[in-house]
């Protein structure tokens, strides 16, 4: 990387830092500090024990499994790691965590409505206590090197910050901010070499490279699942200005749950624009999800993608990827003054019913440590710790410049899109189906304001959590 790009990356990285809350004396420590060099703390002190991992499928995932054996002979502690396709794991990590017994000890946790439920449910283990003890916790370890956005995600209760009730359930393993990926020879050919500028600009060039039949204009998680509302709620939040948006209601309700706001013209704008990024699409986009619309943009067959920047990394890969080195990366494009989007993170948590969970603690923080991150974000382009951008690293040298500076940028913007309500997955799937509705050629008001009675008899249903 040349001086003036790695100056750059330290001038993001520092402005990430400005636009996040810490405590005054947690600064994010140097890295690249190896995790072996702390000589005061005991990492053999669960020797000879046996950890099970539930791991999903993702390229986090990919990225550990090389330095296992590492953990293993850091620790004397065997792991047992199974791993589960992401269409299967969330349901197998629900049934896991409770059966009896748990046949996990630590397991990859989506920190977002999820994760809120599982804590209702008293089926999460509080990492509190081990940040607490200086026994199991090594004293370099900077928790406050996370963004208060992203440790505030697995902080319960939700209502409460900073209280002395509120406890950590999760440890930040890495995120993902939703950007616009897009074909260089397609904009070339098709605008001229011009990216567009708004998401006005954006679906007019979508559906005009589309009206050509010679490519796709955009492809997106087209399924009607709930699992595409993040990427929904990025496109929303990017037109939703600079009214708060504070858990645990998100945008999407006024601050009370009897108060659903799904037809305030921000989020019926939104929900209508990524609709039209559909139309923009193959016929078949109803059909597809983030494999197929990552597959379909990946053989160089579409103009423009929003999804999760953390697929940036496999765009690059010679001799899997047909678009190696063809890709753009840029923030979404803006709707008012400013570029606006969302994030979403993956964990690792612990089981209540867990048999190890201070060995199991152990693994955790070994895994999301300084020196560990900024090798297994390699292959995710997500490391969520402060000090993985601020230092020229391992991390920042392998990643391809244009995409960090996409992801650094949309950090300084980026607010979370989880939604801390126990149905929230039904809700989600609602929008789902009204993006659908729109796709098909109802009137956007009209989807919208079906979508606010059926999310206020959703709720009526459920009451106030």
């Amino acid at each position: 990387m040349s001086r003036l790009r790695r100056r750059r990356f330290l001038q993001l990285a520092a402005g990430v830092m400005g636009l996040t809350t810490c405590r005054p004396s947690a600064r994010p420590p140097t890295a690249g500090t190896a995790i072996e060099a702390d000589q005061r703390f005991d990492w053999r002190q669960f020797a000879g024990t046996e950890l099970e991992l539930l791991l999903d499928e993702h390229p986090w995932t990919s990225g550990l499994l090389p330095y296992l054996p590492d953990f293993e002979a850091l620790t004397g502690i065997a792991l047992k790691t199974r791993i589960v396709p992401e269409p299967d794991y969330f349901a197998e990590m629900e049934a896991n965590l409770r059966a009896d017994p748990v046949q996990a000890d630590a397991f990859f946790l989506p920190m977002d409505s999820t994760a809120y439920r599982l804590w209702g449910d008293d089926l999460l283990l509080p990492l509190t206590p081990f940040l607490n003890e200086p026994a199991l916790t090594a004293a370099d370890y900077n928790l406050f090197d996370f963004p208060e956005g992203f440790r505030l995600a697995a902080m319960y209760p939700p209502h409460e910050p900073e209280s002395h009730r509120q406890r950590l359930f999760g440890i930040p393993a890495t995120f993902e901010a939703y950007i616009l990926f897009y074909n260089k020879r397609l904009v070339n050919q098709f605008l001229a070499g011009r990216v567009p500028q708004t998401m006005a600009e954006l679906v007019q060039a979508a559906q005009q490279i589309n009206a050509s039949g010679q490519a796709v204009g955009a492809v997106m998680r087209g399924v009607k699942s709930d699992a595409i509302i993040d990427t929904v709620s990025g496109i929303v939040l990017n037109g939703w200005g600079a009214e708060p948006t504070p858990l645990p209601f998100n945008l999407w309700f006024d601050g009370d749950w009897q108060r659903p706001r799904f037809n305030d013209p921000r989020i019926v704008e939104g929900l209508t624009t990524y609709a039209r990024l559909m139309q923009a699409g193959p016929p078949n986009i109803k059909q597809m999800d983030w494999p197929e619309a990552t597959q379909l943009f990946q053989a160089g067959k579409a103009a423009f993608y929003i999804d999760a920047s953390l697929f940036g990394p496999d765009f690059e890969q010679d001799g899997t990827s047909a678009i190696a080195t063809q890709v753009g990366y840029t923030v979404l494009p803006r709707v008012h003054q400013q570029s606006l989007t969302g994030h979403w993170l993956w964990g690792l948590g612990i089981p209540r019913r867990s048999r190890q969970p201070e060995a199991a603690w152990l693994f955790i923080q070994w895994a999301t440590s300084q020196a560990m991150e900024v090798k297994v974000a390699v292959a995710t382009g997500g490391a969520p710790r402060f000090s993985s951008w601020l230092t020229p690293s391992v991390y920042t040298e392998a990643i391809n410049f244009d995409y960090a500076l996409a992801v650094q940028t949309a950090m300084q913007t980026s607010r979370p899109t989880a939604v801390l309500h126990p149905r929230w997955n039904q809700v989600a799937l609602a929008i789902a189906a009204t993006i659908h509705t729109i796709y098909d050629g109802v009137e956007p008001k009209l989807a919208a304001d079906q979508l606010q009675a059926t999310v206020m008899q959703l709720i009526a249903n459920e009451g106030t959590p």
